[in-house]
């Protein structure tokens, strides 16, 4: 697969189906794909938990909130919940590494078959307690993985130029994106 389609194909996901859950040895695959990628001044300063069992799955879904954008929906319904969860860890504030990293693990998952959704509504000190994760790490971003349950489709900008995602009464989430054109700054015409 070519990169333009596989990064039309990774789109966010907020409903999974949970009969078929991600293993442990992917998840791993997934962080070792993303442990690789380029840090600022080669600093690796990120770390990753892996929570990949229904136990750990049930302990971290309630400390997230879903879909900011579709207010009357409280997020996945049971049977719809991810299979799968990598946390970004690290000491420092690492908004760029923590970007490239995610994006590299939503595109190995995509690849893999899996939809993925980044998380930054999350409940971090909550999520440091329950799992034990140690004085001084910041909880950057929780990303939720599992087999995809729902069609997302890139939409046109509307003309009011309003950014926000919706759902259809098809269960199809549309998620609208500016034109190319509209996107370019360019001072250099030929």
């Amino acid at each position: 697969m070519k990169l333009a389609e596989l990064v039309r194909k990774a789109r966010t996901c907020r409903r999974f189906g949970e009969s078929a859950p991600i293993s442990a040895r992917e998840l791993r695959e997934m962080v070792d794909i993303a442990r690789i990628v380029p840090s600022t001044g080669n600093s690796q300063r990120l770390r990753y938990l892996i929570v990949g069992n229904p136990e750990g799955c049930a302990r971290l879904f309630p400390k997230l909130a879903w879909a900011a954008a579709l207010k009357d929906w409280p997020g996945p319904a049971e049977g719809e919940r991810p299979t799968g969860y990598i946390i970004i860890l690290s000491e420092a504030n690492d908004a760029t590494n923590v970007g490239i990293a995610a994006q590299t693990i939503q595109l190995a998952a995509s690849e893999a078959g899996y939809g993925t959704c980044m998380m930054g509504a999350i409940k971090r000190e909550e999520i440091k307690a329950e799992f034990n994760i140690p004085e001084g790490m910041n909880v950057h971003l929780v990303l939720a993985i599992g087999k995809p349950a729902e069609t997302v489709v890139i939409e046109p900008m509307p003309a009011d130029g309003g950014t926000a995602y919706w759902r259809s009464e098809d269960g199809v989430h549309h998620v609208p994106k500016r034109s190319l054109e509209e996107v370019v700054v360019d001072y250099s015409s030929d």
